[in-house]
């Protein structure tokens, strides 16, 4: 095999640290060859989101067919879908063309605070979508938000609310503990056919953390075709990024929440 193609299925960021961006970057990094169905324009900077425009939903269609309908895929990443209408062509999408490691980060509200799905999409998240993904990767604000609850406050909430996500349909659930408070970050991996899995991780002292989300999720994508198992793909996807906001300050692209270094291995 020449070479692994990965498709992102996102929106836009024009900074390029987050988004089909950044998606690209890592697939890139993992030495995998990337493309991408565009889902929404955004306005956006380090310092945040200053409009949104969604692509047209036949549109997307069109750009989903056209290329699965041509090129091999070996994975999948989904992230921004603005709209319940998008959320259920690609549902949709995901079905006809019975795409492989279908990874779904679920993109709601940028670190900025910006909400990026509507939420009128939430519940075609929850319903259409989930129960396709091979693993969904959500942040506290993220499952609380999927399960109409509280977010999260200690680990033991974090395992029960993975377990739930779980009952939503999905193979697998990555639970993003960043948001909770300590000295290491704790990620918990749920699934339907292994045994519950915790990922931990140093905190680091950075405030450039733009698209870790979209970092992890895409990098996991374009390791699960080449890794025995998921909890391996997501054990080398997190320490890519741990080095990649570990040098994150090297990177000088604006003057708010600066991205990782995705090429950290090379310059």
């Amino acid at each position: 095999m020449s070479a692994y193609n990965i498709v992102s299925i996102a929106g836009s960021d024009p900074s390029g640290g987050a988004g089909i961006q950044a998606d690209l970057k890592a697939f890139s990094a993992h030495g995998t060859y990337g493309m991408t169905v565009i889902t929404a324009l955004t306005a956006q900077s380090t310092r945040g989101v200053t409009g949104v425009h969604g692509v047209p939903v036949d549109f997307v269609t069109q750009q989903m067919d056209t290329l699965f309908t041509d090129a091999t895929v070996h994975a999948v990443k989904v992230g921004m879908l603005a709209t319940a209408e998008i959320t259920e062509a690609v549902a949709d999408a995901i079905v006809r063309h019975e795409l492989p490691n279908v990874v779904v980060d679920p993109v709601m509200v940028a670190k900025s605070g910006d909400r990026l799905l509507e939420s009128s999409a939430v519940k075609a998240l929850r319903t259409l979508l989930l129960p396709h993904a091979d693993l969904i990767t959500p942040n506290l604000p993220e499952a609380a938000d999927l399960l109409g609850e509280p977010e999260a406050a200690d680990l033991a909430t974090m395992r029960a609310q993975a377990g739930r996500l779980l009952e939503l349909g999905p193979r697998r659930v990555l639970l993003k503990g960043g948001h909770l408070a300590g000295e290491e970050s704790v990620d918990v991996l749920v699934s339907r056919d292994a045994e519950p899995v915790e990922f931990r991780a140093r905190r680091m002292a950075t405030r450039n953390t733009h698209g870790t989300g979209c970092t992890l999720s895409s990098s996991i994508a374009a390791l699960l075709p080449r890794r025995p198992d998921a909890a391996t793909a997501i054990a080398d996807a997190k320490a890519y990024l741990t080095e990649a906001i570990r040098r994150a300050d090297e990177v000088d692209a604006g003057g708010g929440q600066g991205p990782v270094h995705h090429f950290h291995p090379w310059w």
